[in-house]
């Protein structure tokens, strides 16, 4: 099993990146400002202009250490990936999979099932242990909505249909997500959700951690032997990880979305750690992203049982894991890809 290692952020925006041997240099002004073991790394998500030497890249991608390019403000620009070693018979079964709508529906419905237990599974957990702070009744509603789409899902053959099942269970979900942040409500609130630009604090969050989860997600399915830019619910466009949209649709409630309600509920980050911008575009700034990376990264560390394999694993293992189970139904050693259900 792949061991979880570090993922290395650079979140100022005048940091170059080089090589030394077997080291990662962090460079302002031509001066070393650190030094990072490439065997300790397993990802690189640079926030930085200044950008990264021909050689480090060539490094990371022959060990298939992922390297993400982004702004300074968290939209992704670009990742770096290495010659394409995996099974030639996976990948042209994955071709062969989404050229059909019915086989892609059939996998596709998993992940929007699992999505929608993991979404009804978080409003739950959030009503239980707080029962007595928010409303009971719009939550257990939410919930029951959530809870008569399972079945349907199913069900469904077409793919235009399952992405309205799924869009109802996301409106449901997001109906009552502000009622899920319990701290700050006059900074931190949810009208609904925004992006391009996100125009308040918690979609500006909700995006960011989309933004390293796909990340991550990609990552996984490449170090499988998949090939993140063919999907099965999203469809083929130009520069688009459809596959790792698709992988990430199951574990964005528990993952992505349950961290920022923790971040707010629990007090790690605070109003002041983003920016409005002329636009009103709200943004993270270099203070907001280094203390929501550095709870990402303690996050991922944390551990939990996993409901298919039931083996201990890091959560940041988990896209990992899930990727192998996909990989696997595609060359035909599962009768069916099995999502992830939190509990």
């Amino acid at each position: 099993m792949k061991q979880l290692l570090n993922t290395l952020f650079v979140t100022s925006e005048d940091i170059y990146l080089s090589l030394e041997g077997e080291n990662v240099l962090a460079n302002r002004d031509k001066q070393v400002l650190a030094r990072y073991p490439l065997h300790m790394l397993q990802n690189i998500v640079s926030f930085s202009y200044a950008g990264a030497s021909p050689a480090l890249l060539g490094v990371c991608a022959q060990r298939e250490i992922g390297f993400a390019f982004c702004t300074p403000r968290g939209r992704f620009l670009a990742r770096i990936c290495g010659e394409n070693t995996g099974n030639v018979l996976l990948r042209r079964e994955q071709y062969r999979l989404a050229d059909d709508e019915a086989r892609s529906c059939a996998v596709a419905r998993n992940m929007v099932f699992g999505k929608l237990h993991n979404s009804r599974w978080s409003v739950e957990r959030t009503k239980r242990d707080h029962g007595m702070r928010v409303d009971a009744r719009r939550l257990s509603d939410a919930s029951g909505e959530l809870q008569s789409l399972l079945t349907p899902v199913t069900e469904v053959t077409e793919l235009d249909a399952l992405r309205g099942v799924e869009g109802v269970g996301a409106a449901a979900y997001f109906g009552v997500f502000d009622e899920m942040i319990l701290n700050r409500k006059e900074d931190f609130f949810f009208r609904g959700r925004n992006r391009r630009p996100p125009l308040d604090r918690v979609n500006a969050m909700l995006s960011f951690a989309y933004t390293l989860l796909t990340h991550d997600c990609a990552s996984a399915l490449e170090s499988v032997g998949l090939d993140a830019y063919v999907g099965f619910l999203h469809r083929d466009r130009p520069g688009r990880t459809s596959l790792a949209l698709d992988l990430m649709e199951e574990l964005r409630p528990c993952m992505a979305d349950r961290f920022v309600l923790t971040i707010i509920n629990n007090r790690m980050i605070r109003p002041e750690d983003f920016q409005v911008q002329d636009s009103g575009a709200v943004l993270l700034n270099e203070d907001g992203r280094r203390a929501f990376l550095k709870a990402w990264q303690e996050k991922k560390k944390e551990t939990l049982t996993h409901p298919f394999l039931g083996e201990k694993l890091a959560w940041g293992m988990i896209p990992y894991v899930q990727a192998l189970l996909l990989a696997r139904y595609l060359r035909g050693d599962l009768d069916g890809y099995p999502p992830f259900l939190w509990k």
